[in-house]
């Protein structure tokens, strides 16, 4: 049986623990999907056939001692049975440190958005717009352009910085309600250079 580290392929960030039989392991191979071994129920469990939060496989890695798997995974929803996006969020220390990709904040943001629209919230304005429907979200990436080219003839580059903040949030909410990910747009870019 091997231990399995879960991550996000993309930011690397751990989002669960869990363990793999052989039969397992092959499963994964075969489907593309996560597939684990519960040890309390003594069976295997593809990771979102309950909740529909699937895992999949992007990469798997073996340690040096080949006892512990790297499972890099492209989750859909949330890892965590609680709704949380990884397990890993009850910190029992913590010292302040800078992220050393700033540019996560997009993917984080979007996940948001993402789990908004899976599991709306009474109250929420990415709910609000989502309602709304398509027209409306337009109709705010049309104003929040208009207001960061507004705000660039203006000395104050707070005022620009909060308009590009609006506009990218409400460009991920058109982004989300079309299906569009943050992979497809940096695949494109990449495809550019």
């Amino acid at each position: 049986m091997l231990t399995v580290v879960t991550q996000d392929y993309k930011t690397n960030e751990v989002l669960m623990v869990a363990y793999m039989t052989k039969e397992a392991f092959e499963q994964t191979i075969e489907t593309g999907v996560m597939t684990y071994y519960s040890r309390s129920r003594k069976e295997l469990w593809v990771k979102g056939d309950t909740s529909g939060h699937y895992q999949y496989v992007k990469s798997l890695t073996i340690d040096c001692d080949k006892d512990t798997l790297l499972a890099k995974v492209r989750q859909v929803g949330n890892a965590c049975h609680t709704g949380s996006y990884s397990c890993f969020f009850t910190d029992l220390i913590k010292k302040d440190f800078k992220d050393d990709n700033p540019m996560n904040v997009f993917q984080d943001v979007y996940d948001v958005i993402m789990d908004r629209k899976a599991h709306p919230k009474e109250g929420s304005y990415t709910n609000y717009l989502f309602d709304k429907g398509i027209d409306k979200i337009l109709k705010k990436v049309g104003e929040e352009c208009t207001e960061i080219v507004i705000a660039a003839k203006n000395p104050d580059p707070e005022e620009m910085k909060y308009e590009i903040s609006d506009f990218l949030y409400h460009l991920m909410v058109l982004m989300a309600e079309r299906g569009m990910t943050w992979e497809q747009v940096t695949n494109e870019l990449m495809e550019r250079k």
